[in-house]
């Protein structure tokens, strides 16, 4: 048995138990963030990853098949407690036009802070808002726009909204308009209001 100091990392020659596996994940995520803050999510490979928690690589891949599984794997954590703020705020408020741009916002938010993790996904499979996690963020505005002007089909403003938050758009807007965050910000809060003015 390890010494509880240690971090019980797997090793290639014995089986790991339900506890291992898990501070082993755990452990991964950690040297993953840790890396990707220091050197760019882009120029981090696997095989760094791996060396660098002290693991082999077929360690780190009975646990990540790829970069893309291991940056969903980050984003989760991040997505739950974004979830959880959400429910809490639109539970404490009434004016369905405020919940609107508030969760537009910290939606905004969660794209620019992971900006890096989103794109190797887009990059590697051409999937960004076709994913299956981010179903919720449209599903969220088309309610709330339906609250506000219950009398419209809201469906297309919906989805001009959820485009708006594409992490592809955002990184034009950026990138090639030298948009600035407030300017974006301030942008998709100005085209809400106007969509779902009655």
């Amino acid at each position: 048995m390890n010494d509880s100091n240690d971090p019980l990392l797997i090793t290639d020659n014995r089986s790991p138990t339900r506890a291992d596996a898990r501070r082993n994940r755990e452990h991964l995520l950690t040297i993953a963030q840790e890396l990707f803050a220091e050197n760019g999510v882009e120029t981090v490979s696997m095989t760094a990853i791996a060396d660098t928690a002290g693991v082999g690589k077929g360690t780190l891949y009975r646990h990540f098949s790829n970069k893309v599984e291991l940056c969903n794997a980050l984003l989760d954590e991040d997505m739950r407690i974004l979830q959880g703020k959400i429910l809490q705020y639109m539970r404490e408020r009434d004016d369905p036009l405020d919940k609107l741009t508030w969760f537009l916002e910290q939606i905004l938010n969660f794209v620019l802070r992971n900006e890096a993790m989103l794109s190797v996904e887009t990059d590697v499979r051409g999937v960004s808002l076709g994913h299956v996690a981010h179903t919720w963020w449209r599903q969220t505005i088309i309610g709330l726009l339906r609250q506000v002007n219950p009398d419209e089909d809201v469906s297309y403003a919906a989805d001009v909204l959820y485009v708006m938050l594409d992490v592809n758009t955002i990184r034009f807007q950026r990138n090639a308009l030298n948009y600035t965050t407030q300017q974006i910000h301030a942008g998709l809060r100005q085209t809400a209001e106007k969509l779902a003015r009655p």
